[in-house]
């Protein structure tokens, strides 16, 4: 058995949904299908989740909002026009879309704004499923309730739970093909709770590992991952065969292909992924596995995100302070506030946080309370900083690779403000100013890949 999760430009029109059905039909071990909401059919076109929550928040600021819901309601009725569903099926999922829309919640925005997100998603399931049957395919749509994905109930946030698995595991008992929508599941009180954006590809890793799938095949629209974003380097070198813990780092640093949440539940099933192009299902795509064969590059990729920030705390002897790492991080705790690194040295320290949720007021408070409480001496808040990661398992058995990666840098002027190894080493990161980050991207692609 295989699960396989469609991306939103896989579905964002009746054409490419064909395409998907035509792939679904192609392998008959694809038998639990995950969608998501129908993207962008062209480069200024709107997602339909985009449009989800442009409605929400004319209705949660009390506006006219009947123009952005006929927007969503116009887009799923071509869908269905473009796949010549009867007319009845087509008016009843576009009811059903228009009861996802309700206002009831609305004195409750988060839960509004999660209920109106998954409707993409939910609409997209079932037109997919109708179509699959109107070509004589057993299949069916099944809601997540329904299955059980039984998640944390944490709005826009949702984690699931370790029940959800036992229950959805039923699913491999199914005669016919599972369409289900990705993006969201049900608290154990049976409230719509959503994941991350994205996260769609969540769901497929949590129903491979359920029916302990022989592979999770992620369809997107391109053949593979690249060892870098094709927007900044032209023809990249393709990457065939990543661990489970490069595509992590690579995701988490920006790599979009791939949620960088999604891959837990396979890694711990031991599932391997395969990401695939809708649009070239033929390609062999990239296999996301346990473990692989390091070759003589040692690097696999290199990625960069925006939007980050940093604090700097510096106080003589801090290497003698029992718990003043601890102490730090507590203040940090308090205001609700993950951190991404802690490089430090023997008097200083730095922790790095995401720049949106690290707002003035916060800023100021923690800035206050770390002088007060830890007495610092220095203490810096350096802003509009991007992350730069190389990501390899080679480089664990490789010299110099730091070496050659500075070198790069400097030659390429890019100041560092930060380097960060963990102990794994699987990956190495620089902090960077934001407006070096696609700069420092490309001298590092042309050191370690440029004679391939």
């Amino acid at each position: 058995m295989k699960v396989a999760k469609f991306g939103g430009t896989s579905l964002a029109s009746a054409e490419q949904i064909k395409k998907v059905c035509a792939i679904i039909q192609a392998d008959e071990s694809r038998r639990v299908i995950v969608v998501s909401a129908p993207g962008k059919r062209f480069k200024d076109d709107t997602k339909v989740t985009d449009l989800l929550i442009a409605y929400a928040q004319l209705v949660l600021a009390g506006k006219d909002a009947d123009e952005a819901k006929q927007r969503v309601v116009q887009r799923f009725t071509d869908i269905a026009e473009g796949l010549s569903l009867d007319q009845a099926i087509a008016g009843h999922i576009t009811a059903e879309l228009i009861v996802m829309l309700d206002r009831k919640h609305i004195k409750d925005p988060a839960r509004f704004l999660d209920q109106v997100k998954a409707a993409g998603e939910d609409t997209c399931a079932k037109l997919v499923a109708h179509y699959l049957r109107s070509l004589g395919v057993k299949a069916s749509y099944v809601n997540p309730f329904e299955a059980g994905l039984l998640v944390s109930d944490e709005a826009g946030n949702a984690q699931v739970l370790p029940e959800a698995y036992e229950k959805l595991r039923s699913l491999r008992d199914r005669h016919e093909i599972v369409i289900f929508p990705g993006f969201f599941g049900y608290s154990t009180d049976g409230v719509l709770v959503t994941f991350s954006r994205g996260g769609s590809d969540i769901t497929g890793s949590i129903l491979a590992a359920a029916v302990q799938a022989e592979l999770y095949e992620n369809f997107t629209d391109v053949d593979s991952v690249y060892a870098v974003n094709p927007t900044l380097v032209e023809n990249p070198k393709e990457i065939h065969e990543i661990t489970y813990r490069e595509m992590r780092e690579l995701s988490y640093s920006g790599f979009s292909v791939f949620h960088e949440e999604a891959l837990y539940p396979a890694y711990q099933a031991g599932i391997p992924v395969c990401i695939k192009n809708t649009n070239n299902p033929a390609a062999p795509g990239t296999m996301i596995v346990s473990q692989r064969a390091t070759t003589e590059t040692h690097v696999s990729g290199i990625a960069s995100d925006k939007g980050f920030c940093s604090i700097y705390v510096s106080k003589y002897l801090m290497n003698r302070e029992v718990g003043f790492g601890r102490k730090l991080l507590k203040i940090l705790e308090d205001e609700g506030l993950s951190y991404e690194h802690t490089p430090s040295g023997i008097d200083n320290i730095s922790v790095i946080l995401r720049k949106k949720d690290f707002t003035a007021d916060i800023q100021k408070r923690v800035v206050q309370r770390i002088q007060q409480e830890l007495q610092a001496e220095d203490i810096v808040v350096e802003q509009d900083l991007a992350l730069v990661m190389i990501v390899g398992e080679g480089m664990r058995r490789s010299v110099g690779t730091s070496a050659r990666a500075t070198s790069a840098l400097a030659r390429a002027s890019v100041n560092l403000e930060m380097i960060n190894q963990g102990s794994s080493e699987v990956s190495m990161m620089f902090g960077v100013k934001e407006v070096d980050a696609d700069r420092a991207v490309v001298a590092l692609y042309d050191e370690f890949f440029g004679n391939e």
